[in-house]
């Protein structure tokens, strides 16, 4: 088993905690990690653009002049793409870009995710994290102490806590998640995972 060192909110060290990345997943499947990844970030797409082909200009369908004896290329519409005031060749339409994968899947990247941060050393365990009240320069603080300063980080609780997260969103870069809700996006996005001790006895039973 792994030890993991376990700080303190002033960044000493008062204990370990043993785990291994296989106590999460028993393997990482980046095929899977990539298609979540890919899903969640199609989820976030409004589809909210639009032009008008062709048909949906308002305009007259009258031919513009006479076929021939003009001295101009022949016409028959000024509608056409190519005039100005025209449609849209190919013309983008709102379009829904959101999908789902199966619940298991999208189960299995998330402890995929946590699993390949555990292994490839990301993952910095705090014994506890409370406020009584939402203080951002003490998070601010607490973050430096442990090394994550400067650095994009997820903060990790064991459950909702308004104090944590009122605390944390103003600070560029850093985020906040309850275990519940954390996902294979979130947790790959930011360079470190800052998980309290009890979120990481809730992600080991699993």
């Amino acid at each position: 088993m792994a030890d993991l060192p376990v700080f303190d909110r002033s960044g000493k060290e008062v204990g370990s905690y043993s785990i291994e990345w296989t106590d999460i997943a028993p393997k990482i499947n980046k095929q899977l990690l990539h298609d979540a990844v890919v899903m969640y970030q199609a989820n976030l797409r409004l589809g909210t653009f639009g032009s008008k082909s062709r048909g949906q200009v308002v305009g007259s369908g009258q031919k513009m002049y006479r076929q021939k004896g003009t001295g101009h290329a022949r016409a028959g519409s000024s509608k056409v793409c190519h005039r100005r005031g025209g449609g849209h060749a190919f013309a983008k339409h709102t379009r829904d870009f959101s999908y789902r994968l199966p619940k298991k899947a999208v189960r299995s990247a998330t402890r995929m995710a946590i699993a390949s941060k555990l292994r490839d050393a990301q993952v910095v365990v705090v014994d506890e994290l409370t406020f009584e009240a939402p203080k951002t320069r003490e998070m601010s603080q607490v973050l430096i102490a442990l090394g994550l300063g400067g650095s994009t980080a997820l903060v990790a609780t064991a459950g909702n806590d308004t104090n944590i997260y009122k605390s944390v969103r103003n600070i560029p870069g850093v985020s906040v998640l309850p275990v519940s809700d954390l996902n294979a996006l979130a947790v790959l996005g930011p360079r470190k995972l800052l998980v309290t001790k009890a979120a990481l006895d809730v992600l080991k039973a699993g």
